[in-house]
């Protein structure tokens, strides 16, 4: 078992490993940049170290100061959370390099499926459904032009090295195709120093389904069912639900198989995700693969009673998987609401600033994960997400009752936030009879 794990992430998911780790024994070290000092990350690990200031380029994303840290407290491994450096390999391989384990999958494989136009050839070749597209990256306009002629309009233009919702376009009409074109390859080169493309079919109205999946190094696979994503503004999430109202016990089954064909292709071991996109037939696709465990897995973790840090921990410690595919038995409904530091009456414009008070929510079925507190001054440098909001009950109608309840709760003085925002989105007829889709958000607020 690891002894000490430096974790390379700041806020609630740092809050969380830590708590996973203090629960298994194991010693924790936070980094922090100078504008995170008084940050609860820093206040229950068992040591803090400061790798530079407020801007991430030189303090979360900077790679030497971070391994740096670790060798410096002793960590013999670390876990770097979501966002940041978790899909970075050349960090994982570095880490690799100084006896470091990276909580994670190896640094081949994140290369292999990060890159989405490589990881779609990978699925085809497993017999995992994808979206029609380009074969590969798209090496010029002339050939995104031949492509789009090929498989139709509308399509979407996206970065090779994607995610966060950056680097993505959706074209309706040859008219629009050149510019999209230039402008995601922009995109791509400033946000992810690769300028590499692949263009797909657009799936109009589809819903985005993930299963989430943990897999030892010794080849054992499992899935602990699916969750529901379809809640996006600027195709980031806002909500999410386990189990989705769109899924019945057999495409649960075949999405399942599905996703662990794709993990056993990759040679890929940790918590992982397969996100899917499911069409109004039905017809599911793979759309990507997430490396690093997601915002969303507490949802998981309700409905299956997995917890999904501490078995990362276990598999980055040489140990085999503990369960089986048949051992998995999913309970009930669980909802999460993304609470953010933003104006959703001024295009969710981030609002950092100091909360002057604060009252979460609690009871039975209710979970709260967070980095903030009374008198915490949010800062302007970083994601706008400020905790996790999530319910479990025995059945949707009750999960839906139960985070209105929450939110009614839930107070945070001094700064704007989404709380009434995602209020209306559990009030929504549509929202509340399950016949969402992923343009739910922009048919909402039109």
């Amino acid at each position: 078992m690891l002894k000490k794990v430096l974790i390379a992430n700041r806020g609630e998911i740092a809050v969380r490993i830590i708590r996973a780790c203090r629960e298994m024994n194991i010693r924790t070290v936070a980094i922090y940049s100078e504008i995170d000092k008084n940050s609860l990350h820093t206040k229950l690990a068992d040591e803090a170290i400061c790798v530079g200031p407020a801007p991430s380029g030189k303090s979360y994303l900077n790679i030497k100061n971070i391994l740096e840290a670790a060798n410096l407290s002793g960590a013999d491994s670390i876990h770097p959370g979501f966002g940041f450096l978790s899909e970075n390999s050349t960090f994982a391989k570095m880490c690799e390099e100084s006896n470091i384990k990276f909580i994670g999958p190896n640094y081949k494989v994140i290369d292999l499926m990060g890159n989405k136009s490589n990881s779609k050839e990978l699925m085809k070749s497993a017999g995992v459904p994808v979206i029609p597209g380009s074969e590969g990256s798209v090496k010029s306009f002339q050939e995104a032009k031949e492509i789009a002629k090929k498989i139709g309009f509308p399509i979407m233009i996206k970065a090779a090295a994607g995610g966060g919702g950056k680097g993505i376009r959706l074209v309706q009409d040859m008219k629009e195709l050149e510019n999209a074109y230039n402008i995601v390859k922009q995109e791509a080169k400033i946000s992810f120093n690769d300028d590499e493309l692949y263009i797909e079919k657009f799936i109009i109205n589809p819903r985005h389904v993930e299963i989430q999946i943990l897999a030892d190094e010794h080849g054992n696979v499992v899935h602990l069912g699916e969750r529901d994503c379809s809640v996006q503004r600027r195709n980031q999430k806002i909500l999410e639900e386990s189990p989705s109202t769109v899924l019945d016990e057999e495409l649960r089954n075949k999405m399942g198989e599905a996703a662990i064909k794709a993990v056993k292709a990759s040679k890929y071991y940790n918590a992982g995700t397969i996100e899917f996109l499911v069409d109004k037939d039905r017809n599911f696709y793979f759309m990507e693969m997430n490396t690093r465990i997601q915002v969303e897995h507490p949802v998981t973790e309700w409905i299956t009673g997995i917890d999904i840090v501490k078995e990362q921990i276990r598999i980055a410690s040489g140990e085999k998987l503990r369960l089986k595919q048949e051992d998995i038995n999913f309970r009930g409904h669980s909802i999460e609401c993304r609470v953010n530091a933003e104006n959703p009456d001024k295009n969710f414009m981030p609002v950092p600033g100091e909360i002057k008070g604060l009252n979460f929510p609690g009871g039975n079925g209710v979970r709260i994960d967070t980095s903030v507190y009374s008198g915490y001054k949010i800062p302007p440098t970083y994601d706008s997400m400020i905790a996790k909001i999530i319910v479990h009950a025995e059945n949707r109608d009750e999960a839906i009752s139960k985070m209105k309840r929450a939110l009614e709760e839930c107070i945070i003085d001094g700064i704007d936030t989404n709380i009434d925002f995602l209020y209306r989105i559990l009030e929504d007829k549509n929202f509340v009879s399950g016949n969402f889709d992923t343009s739910f958000i922009n048919k909402m607020l039109s």
